[in-house]
């Protein structure tokens, strides 16, 4: 006996049930993370950028998942319309669909390189960590923070060349050429074996004794000492200021339910306005005229989306406007994405980041991003 034909109003209203268990309306504030941190380290996005970003939005959405499946008895009674406990979705669907994204994340991050797969194990293993032991400690708010962070932070590991296996870098010097120095040699990346004649090297060894450059080593860049180092403070700023905002955004987010905290709101706000300052004001220092708009623009989108629902949830903490606060907090990760790309000089990158906000607050009003 042939088995019944699903039915499209039921093929519909499962796929529903995936989009409210995976809160896709959230999705749009994942790729920003990942070209914030290109930003930050003055390259371009790539193919390694797009794997980071593939990553992001893997990892994001089994957390999703597994929060749902650990939260399953909870939501029965706060919350009996989501998916698990409605039955829509079995608990052994959901823990599967975790595992599956969450491998599926660590494939693409292992495309980008070793670098970028460290920080995508360090992100798996936070997520992890959060929704099956940490989400109702005191830690938690810091647990997401370190969530973003290195969702930034893989972002800016994955992008930019690597070496391919037997290939020198473009500005390197070969291992022989270090051994064959002489005194009062030189090696520099366009004269490797010695100097023009008639002219002083810049770093002329003196006292007979060769002077070993701690940079001619076989595939080392000639120039490269301390560019990880500039990278990481560069990256650090942007990073530490989204874990400040979702720092703030989980604090609220633990009294969703429930109501009842004015304080926990008006800390955010003052959190809003400081990285407002920090990513709108602090672009004046580095342009001037017109080209400060391009970070202020989307600083303003940021205070305006995140402030207004706080400020609502200060006044009236009950459970349905702080529940609004969260999802204006998450939807403000969009134009605090883009004006941290800004603030960096990548400008394009921060409108194309900016354009993902119309998309997110449409499909908010169909899925919650909560």
């Amino acid at each position: 006996m042939p088995a019944p034909e699903r039915s499209p109003a039921a093929a519909g209203g499962r796929m529903r049930a995936w989009a409210e268990l995976l809160r896709v309306s959230a999705l749009f504030t994942v790729p920003g993370d990942a070209l914030a941190g290109t930003a930050a380290t003055g390259r371009r996005p790539d193919r390694g950028t797009a794997y980071a970003v593939g990553a992001s939005l893997c990892l994001y959405e089994a957390g999703m998942a597994l929060n749902d499946w650990a939260d399953r008895d909870e939501d029965a009674v706060d919350r009996p319309h989501r998916p698990l406990p409605s039955g829509r979705i079995t608990p052994a669907a959901a823990l599967g669909a975790a595992g599956l994204l969450t491998a599926a994340g660590l494939a693409l991050a292992s495309r980008a390189g070793r670098p970028a797969l460290t920080v995508a194990t360090a992100l798996a293993g936070t997520v992890w960590a959060y929704d099956l032991r940490l989400k109702h400690t005191a830690a938690a708010p810091a647990v997401m923070a370190t969530a973003r962070a290195l969702d930034l932070a893989l972002g800016a590991t994955a992008t930019g060349p690597a070496p391919r296996a037997g290939r020198r870098p473009a500005a390197t010097v070969p291992i022989r050429h270090a051994l064959d120095l002489a005194p009062g040699a030189t090696a520099t990346a366009s004269a490797p074996t010695g100097h023009p004649a008639g002219r002083r090297p810049d770093a002329a060894v003196r006292g007979g004794a060769p002077r070993r450059a701690p940079d001619l080593v076989a595939g080392a860049p000639v120039t490269g000492r301390g560019t990880a180092a500039r990278t990481a403070l560069r990256v650090a700023a942007p990073a530490a200021a989204l874990a400040a905002h979702t720092y703030a955004v989980t604090a609220v987010s633990r009294h969703e339910t429930q109501g009842g905290s004015t304080l926990v709101p008006l800390a955010a706000l003052a959190a809003t306005a400081a990285l407002g300052a920090f990513t709108g004001l602090g672009a004046l220092r580095t342009s001037g005229g017109a080209a400060a708009l391009v970070p202020l623009l989307p600083a303003a989108g940021y205070i305006g989306t995140a402030a207004v629902p706080l400020l609502h949830a200060a006044l009236n903490p009950s459970p349905p406007l702080t529940q609004r606060a969260v999802g204006g907090g998450i939807r403000a990760m969009i134009p605090l994405q883009a004006a941290l790309a800004a603030r960096a000089g990548a400008g394009g990158t921060g409108i194309a980041v900016l354009g993902l906000a119309p998309l997110a607050r449409t499909l908010a009003r169909k899925v919650s991003p909560t």
